[in-house]
């Protein structure tokens, strides 16, 4: 108002009178309030919507991996059945191969024992045949022929190249009550070793000696066989009872 003064100006030209009285913020905090909600609703529906679609689409998706999982479920299923029918028809299968091979060989065995029992006497008998048979040598007391069991040494292999010469005639004599002793007429390879003899072996004595036993000794021999088809009583029959002539030869 000083300032109006001052100036020339009058205070009504400048500040005209008010009588209105208006409460303060009555009036304009409704309009306020009015024009917030107006601006924020907008957002809101917005939002509302988003969520919707964001719970259909989990919806939808949790119902897809559901049907999934069933799916993939019936078809283990159905794998461990068909796995289950395989192994039940592969045992089946190792079963009947079984049962057809168990009745394969008893077939077999009830068709053929007597050939196998024959085949088994053949091969027993022929043992000490193809003993002799192998070294094509024989050996006679007196008139019986024996069969033996000749070793595999230098001795013998230079009794064998004797014998191929021609026959090979031993005048025996008994000795000692269980042995009979003969010259051979030759020095042959020795391989003495101390040896407990039995009935029916026959050894080198002295490298030029052959000694056949109906008893027991124990000396220094080189071992040269052992008959094989005679016991010791038949043994002492044959050698017992007087001196004897031994002949060992060859056979083709």
């Amino acid at each position: 108002m000083i300032a109006c003064e001052n100036s020339g100006h009058s205070v009504s030209d400048d500040f005209p009178e008010v009588t209105k009285i208006v409460e303060a913020g009555v009036a304009s905090k409704p309009k306020e309030v009015k024009f917030r909600l107006s601006l924020e609703e907008p957002y809101r529906e917005q939002e509302r919507v988003f969520m919707m679609k964001t719970k259909v689409i989990l919806m939808v998706f949790s119902i897809a991996m559901m049907l999934c999982m069933s799916a993939c479920s019936g078809d283990m299923e159905k794998v461990h059945d068909n796995q289950d029918s395989q192994v039940v028809i592969s045992a089946s299968e190792n079963i009947e191969a079984e049962s057809t091979k168990k009745a394969a060989l008893s077939e077999d065995s009830e068709t053929y024992p007597a050939e196998e029992t024959d085949n088994q006497i053949t091969e027993g008998n022929s043992s000490d045949e193809t003993s002799i048979g192998e070294s094509t040598m024989i050996m006679k007391i007196g008139e019986t022929k024996v069969n033996v069991d000749w070793e595999d040494n230098q001795a013998v292999d230079a009794l064998k190249d004797m014998a191929e010469n021609g026959d090979i005639t031993i005048q025996m004599s008994m000795y000692g009550g269980f042995e009979q002793v003969g010259s051979i007429g030759k020095n042959l390879p020795r391989d003495d070793k101390q040896t407990t003899t039995s009935a029916g072996d026959i050894v080198l004595y002295s490298g030029n000696q052959m000694v056949v036993f109906y008893g027991s000794n124990s000396w220094s021999y080189t071992r040269l066989g052992h008959i094989t088809d005679k016991r010791s009583d038949e043994m002492k029959d044959l050698l017992g009872n007087g001196d004897v002539t031994i002949t060992v030869q060859m056979i083709d």
